[in-house]
């Protein structure tokens, strides 16, 4: 019997196996995916998540990047600065999979192609059911992601989900000095963004606000020839995007639910990888704690995430909705002021909070189309 069986190899996963592996504690990733595997992600990741490792992320890193560019349907663009280090960026397959290589050799168990069937809880332990194999464990974990269906077996809250999309465009020539690219006119409810890889573009479109946008390829082809590549250059691919939606347990019995499995996931960016990375590392002490015969460890990995991360969120959320409801106005008084780009990368960075500046952000946006209020 493990200590702890973890479902799910992405970030969230590996991350709370890493800790609990680095702890001592006897783990096992199931993950569904023949390994490396690539999954729809546009790779964004604040250097800032090497706080919470004691490894070089060098090896899964594909560039770094300090440029930011704005646009509003292709025009009126707006180029700038990150002040703070530069944010890097990732191929998922290359990324998860160093995770979980780390995760493996402080003695962590991983078996891929193992999709789980069903789980059942037998008093003091999990039972954890594959295609022909039965496993067991005093703790579980759902780290299965908007698909996967842990949080329903457990009875964990529903959320909504969106469908966004990824265009994957390759290119023939390592690309040099590139930016992060925001375009916040063509997508009704939402924007689309482009982040630079050594060997191409990877390009997100999502609403965030309402429903699903009806269709994501249209803004895609006109945003593309912004890049000087057509959309047939590329492949495009779609998920559900879980978004937070307020603060709920993220315990059930001897389970507890990460990253995008539990709807932790900035709901006015679409960050979901530092999230990711940070529930899982807390989920593990929690699990390590509880190990330990910690009374209410597991309560308290709820309490945590709410109170270091949710709380924030209420904030992101609130602007989204501001925001995204009267974008032009928005990207007038808010994308365009000088200190966009600063705040952008401090709250990456994770030195100013969305709590900081919600407030003067959302007073700003809602007097600009008020009759006599604003510029």
């Amino acid at each position: 019997m493990f200590d702890c069986i973890i479902v799910g190899g992405g970030p969230a996963g590996s991350s709370a196996a890493y800790h609990l592996a680095k702890a001592g504690r006897e783990v096992l990733i199931l993950e569904k995916a023949a390994l490396p595997r690539y999954r729809p992600c546009s790779g964004a990741v604040s250097p800032s998540v090497a706080d919470w490792f004691d490894f070089d992320f060098a090896p899964a890193i594909d560039g770094k990047v300090r440029r930011v560019r704005y646009t509003w349907k292709l025009g009126d663009a707006i180029d700038a600065e990150l002040e703070t280090d530069p944010i890097w960026t990732v191929r998922r397959d290359v990324f998860d999979q160093f995770l979980l290589e780390q995760a493996v050799a402080k003695g962590a168990h991983l078996k891929d192609r193992m999709g789980v069937t069903g789980i059942e809880f037998l008093g003091d332990r999990w039972q954890v059911n594959v295609a022909d194999e039965i496993f067991t464990a005093r703790y579980l974990v759902a780290a299965d992601g908007p698909k996967g269906p842990m949080a329903d077996w457990l009875g964990f809250r529903p959320h909504r989900t969106r469908e966004a999309g990824v265009l994957e465009v390759p290119v023939a020539s390592p690309i040099e000095n590139g930016a992060f690219s925001f375009e916040f006119g063509l997508a009704k409810n939402g924007c689309i963004w482009s982040f630079p890889k050594q060997q191409g573009y990877s390009m997100g479109i999502s609403s965030f606000i309402g429903g699903s946008l009806k269709d994501l390829e249209t803004p895609l082809r006109q945003y593309v020839s912004d890049f000087d590549v057509t959309f047939e250059q590329g492949r495009l691919y779609t998920h559900p995007l879980k978004l937070w939606d307020g603060n709920h347990d993220l315990h059930f019995q001897q389970a507890l639910i990460v990253g995008e499995a539990a709807a932790i996931v900035d709901p006015l960016t679409a960050e979901g990888i530092r999230p990711a990375l940070y529930s899982g590392m807390k989920a593990g002490k929690a699990i390590s704690q509880a190990l330990d015969g910690v009374p209410n460890a597991l309560s308290g990995y709820t309490q945590t995430i709410h109170q270091s991360w949710g709380a924030d969120m209420q904030w992101a959320q609130r602007i989204a909705g501001v925001f995204f409801r009267v974008p032009k106005i928005g990207y007038r008084v808010g994308i365009k002021r000088p200190t966009a780009t600063k705040r952008l990368g401090q709250i990456l960075a994770g030195e100013v909070s969305y709590a900081d500046i919600a407030n003067r952000v959302i007073k700003r946006i809602s007097t600009s189309f008020i009759p006599g209020m604003g510029g």
